[in-house]
């Protein structure tokens, strides 16, 4: 079946499979920085924006897209590169196979949370795994980024 979605503010027609995830659709259309870690909608590498909101694309069904703008962050390049900058100045990044679906859940967090607190941040990150850091460098370029002290 066909669907059409606004990919990073372009419209974009897929063919998908009945039971294809977002995820997998995304992959098939070129989108690399998608990724999945876990295949149990746990670990937070495939997030993308759906209608802005963070969403785990392993876990969404290609045609519950349908007519709804995806973001990836291929669409997010300013952005993310600027919170890319805390993370290497803080000693944040590792090996960054985790760093798209992280990069996407902390600039939605951005736009949602005015001023949260370290306990507000852990509770919005809890979904997204790495394997290689501690997070308390994440923790500390997250709060940098956002200029929560």
């Amino acid at each position: 079946m066909q669907i059409e979605i606004i990919l990073n503010s372009k419209k974009v027609a897929l063919d998908v499979k009945n039971d294809e995830f977002l995820a997998d659709t995304l992959r098939k259309h070129g989108v690399s920085s998608v990724r999945k870690g876990c295949d149990t909608a746990c670990c937070g590498l495939c997030t993308v924006w759906i209608e802005e909101k963070p969403t785990l694309s392993c876990a969404t069904l290609s045609i519950r897209a349908n007519g709804k703008n995806i973001t990836t962050i291929e669409g997010l390049q300013k952005e993310a590169e600027e919170f890319a900058k805390v993370l290497v100045a803080e000693g944040a990044d590792q090996c960054g196979f985790c760093s798209p679906g992280f990069v996407m859940t902390v600039l939605a967090m951005k736009r949602e949370l005015k001023n949260p607190t370290e306990e507000e941040i852990i509770h919005y990150l809890t979904g997204n795994l790495c394997r290689c850091t501690g997070y308390l460098g994440q923790l500390r370029a997250i709060k940098k980024y956002l200029e929560v002290v």
